[in-house]
């Protein structure tokens, strides 16, 4: 295994009321809308991307909002929780804030000597704040809701759920080049590069966990980054040679991506660093108003108007 991965690109799951995803990540998180555009494949569902000011990678949580989709069921073979990193001295905020925005939060606990506060997006989303004592140098997005002292600064990790250990603890560090960190309990820890924020898996292994069923409230898939588009060519051979069915490359606009499946069932993707969500919009603008690959741009008028309302903050 020659190429390794820096840390996590994006997480991306499915959610219900498009306008409900995004009034809960803008205002309660206090993400940014970086990009508002849709569902290559399916294009008369949204594709919503929060992050940081400029929607860097591993700042980024995005959704499918699907109207009217069935309840998913979290379990085994998912990505079962999504953790956002966030200062050392804010969990007390954030408990105050989200309590004051009527979501119900989990008491804080203390893991690998990080803070830990775990609750649920509207859809049911399994979420967590953590805040590491070594603190994370990521710039975040100020918001009238979410000062800067307390934002969220990107991604932190993601908890897999798998009913065996091995086979994907082989592919964690022999296809994505992580790094075993320690053992807790049922919960294993792997870290990208030299770890921290952005850069960190749990898998918890439990083979009693119903299987999970992707709809709304679960994680669709995971992201992890590749620096180029070269990089990622190479990456996809040594995949396939390993055995593993990968997707030939698709141009995402923003990224390229590859997707296959680890042996858990966890679906997984490579993301390029670049492009990036300034190549079509200016950095000032970014999330405020429906963009469409070139291929998509003549059926603009039908897939407007096939999508419901989206007010957001200008």
């Amino acid at each position: 295994m020659g190429i390794r991965t820096s840390g996590l690109h994006h997480v991306t799951a499915i959610g219900e009321n498009p306008q409900r995803n995004a009034d809960f990540y803008l205002r309660t998180l206090g993400l940014r809308l970086v990009k508002t555009t849709v569902n290559f494949d399916s294009t008369g569902v949204y594709h919503l991307y929060y992050g940081d000011t400029s929607g860097r990678p591993g700042s980024l949580m995005t959704f499918f909002p699907w109207q009217s989709i069935e309840a998913g069921r979290i379990g085994s073979g998912q990505a079962t929780a999504t953790a956002f990193s966030v200062p050392a001295n804010s969990i007390g905020w954030w408990k105050q804030h989200l309590a004051a925005a009527g979501v119900e939060t989990t008491r804080v606990t203390n893991r690998d000597e990080e803070d830990v506060l775990g609750f649920r997006d509207p859809d049911g989303l399994e979420l967590a704040l953590v805040a590491h004592p070594q603190g994370d140098p990521r710039d975040p997005w100020d918001t009238p809701s979410v000062p800067a002292e307390h934002a969220i600064r990107g991604l932190h990790s993601v908890t897999m759920t798998v009913a065996r250990e091995a086979d994907t603890s082989d592919l964690l560090v022999d296809g994505l080049g992580l790094q075993f960190r320690h053992q807790d309990g049922d919960r294993l820890r792997f870290a990208a590069g030299e770890g921290g924020p952005g850069a960190l898996v749990d898998v918890r292994v439990d083979p009693n966990a119903p299987e999970g069923y992707v709809a709304g409230g679960t994680v669709h898939h995971v992201a992890w980054r590749v620096p180029d588009d070269e990089t990622q060519k190479e990456w996809r051979d040594e995949l396939v040679g390993r055995g593993l069915e990968v997707t030939e490359i698709r141009d995402r606009q923003y990224f390229k991506s590859i997707y296959f499946r680890e042996p858990g069932g966890v679906l997984l993707e490579i993301a390029t660093d670049s492009p990036g969500f300034d190549i079509d919009e200016p950095l000032l603008e970014l999330g405020r108003e429906l963009k469409l690959p070139p291929w998509l741009e003549p059926t603009r008028e039908d897939i407007a108007n096939s999508l419901p309302p989206l007010d957001v903050p200008a």
